[in-house]
């Protein structure tokens, strides 16, 4: 259990260079969630896949060091989301248009394993949030966010004070989720700042958002 939790909590990154191909996997009952995704180059050949011309050649082009694409996560997007694994081969003709022809790219990629069934739960500040799950069955918490996001919450409407509309996020939530309810069969604790400190400006509203799997 506690190898298989390891593994859906971890934040995995692949990369594979133009020829290669990028293979994605999940372990049993998860599903792939793609984070982040870059396609291109950004460093020289010599740091990450060196160049597959000749060298003699390799030395009359100037080497693109500051070219990507913008349809990148969106086609990781399209060949791999809400998989268990995915596996294709890396080329600029996938992206659509060469970026920068004659400069040999990669594609980086950062993804999560996301349990096929699991729950969310929000609680507004100062409330209380209980977890449970059902007779020989554990909490695994996948992520928890006690602050402000961008949207807001629909549970905890924002009344506006005067308080500017910013994104704020406990850095320690998942941490503190993990340490009081992973592994046990009900848990319980205040969405308050005497538990998750104060991400955010003074009089802001926060709230906690937990996804969890039994």
């Amino acid at each position: 259990f506690a190898g298989y939790i390891s593994q859906v909590l971890k934040n995995y990154t692949d990369h594979a260079c133009d020829g290669e191909y990028v293979s994605l996997r999940c372990p049993h009952r998860t599903t792939i969630s793609i984070q982040s995704s870059f396609y291109g180059r950004i460093v020289p050949s010599h740091q990450l896949c060196p160049s597959r011309y000749p060298h003699s050649y390799a030395t009359l082009i100037k080497e693109d060091v500051a070219c990507s694409v913008g349809t990148s996560l969106q086609k990781m997007l399209d060949e791999c989301q809400d998989r268990r694994s995915c596996q294709f081969l890396v080329n600029s003709r996938l992206f659509g248009m060469d970026p920068c022809p004659g400069t040999g790219k990669y594609l980086l990629v950062w993804y999560k394993c996301r349990p096929n069934e699991y729950k969310s739960k929000v609680a507004c500040e100062d409330d209380k949030l209980r977890l449970s799950c059902k007779k020989s069955m554990v909490i695994a918490i996948y992520s928890a966010i006690f602050g402000r996001t961008q949207g807001g919450s629909l549970e905890c409407p924002y009344q506006n004070l005067g308080m500017p509309m910013i994104e704020c996020q406990s850095a320690t939530a998942l941490q503190l989720m993990i340490k009081r309810c992973h592994g046990k069969r009900s848990c319980s604790i205040y969405a308050s700042t005497y538990e998750f400190g104060d991400p955010c400006y003074p009089g802001i509203q926060k709230h906690l958002n937990v996804i969890y799997a039994c």
